[in-house]
């Protein structure tokens, strides 16, 4: 399987930063230099699993660059080393998301251990691993599959088919974020959420409840249980991606 390409980011290719790039090409990894201008970087993002921010004596990437890259790289599931002096580390993890930020090392670099995270991380990009994972619960079959198809490119998706066996998932899974069907049998919408949020471990999962029932009445209904949002049913595909993209960059958490 095909791993993904990394860069290092830096002021200028020094000649560390060469000796660094080439272990990492040398170990079937595609790396390139980018330097830490926003031009370069917008153009020298695509395709890319891993970005190394490397800051040599203490030599710091602006704020702007930093605000830059954490929106672009959250657009595509890419994720950060930086390398640095503790204070400069810091620095930069303080403009990142929690879960963007891979691994830290200070400077002087040990070689051998970023070379075995880069393919760590690699690895599990190729897999499909670094994506945000999304649950599915409905018990229309045909409705999940559909969303589940609309999503996968994007996100790792799960799907249940009720209130339950999402539970049960759940017990032995995370998810980022989930799709419920608010008219289930048996045990809906509702309870569902209900139960989520009355256990340690599924409080914290934003829930978004899907629902065909577009009237008023319904709306509100849906609205006061006071979830992270809701989809009517008849959503298309493109408007759907997109208020999840607005979602998840709305609810970056730094460190």
């Amino acid at each position: 399987m095909a791993k993904s390409r990394v860069i290092v980011t830096g002021e200028k290719e020094t000649f560390l930063i060469r000796v660094l790039i080439k272990k990492v090409n040398d170990a079937g990894i595609n790396c390139d230099f980018v330097p830490w201008e926003i031009d370069d970087l917008n153009s020298g993002l695509d395709g890319v699993s891993l970005v190394t921010v490397y800051m040599d004596e203490s030599v710091r990437p602006t704020e702007n660059v930093l605000h830059f890259l954490s929106d672009k790289m959250s657009e595509d599931g890419c994720r950060l080393i930086p390398v640095g002096e503790e204070r400069d580390l810091q620095y930069v993890q303080s403009h990142f998301p929690r879960d963007m930020i891979y691994k830290s090392f200070p400077r002087p670099i040990d070689n051998e251990a970023y070379i075995k995270t880069v393919k760590e991380l690699t690895d599990k990009a190729a897999a499909g691993e670094l994506r945000k994972t999304i649950l599915i619960v409905d018990d229309d079959p045909n409705y999940m599959g559909l969303v589940r198809e609309w999503l996968k490119g994007t996100y790792k998706v799960a799907m249940a088919n009720s209130g339950l066996q999402a539970i049960k998932w759940l017990g032995k899974n995370k998810a980022d974020l989930i799709l419920l069907d608010h008219e289930m049998p048996v045990t809906s919408g509702p309870q569902v959420l209900e139960m989520l949020r009355s256990e340690n471990d599924t409080k914290d999962i934003p829930v978004m409840f899907l629902t065909g029932k577009s009237d008023k009445q319904s709306v509100m209904s849906v609205v006061a249980l006071k979830p992270e949002g809701y989809f009517l049913k008849s959503i298309e595909r493109e408007e759907l991606l997109e208020n999840l993209w607005k979602f998840f960059m709305l609810h970056k958490k730094t460190v």
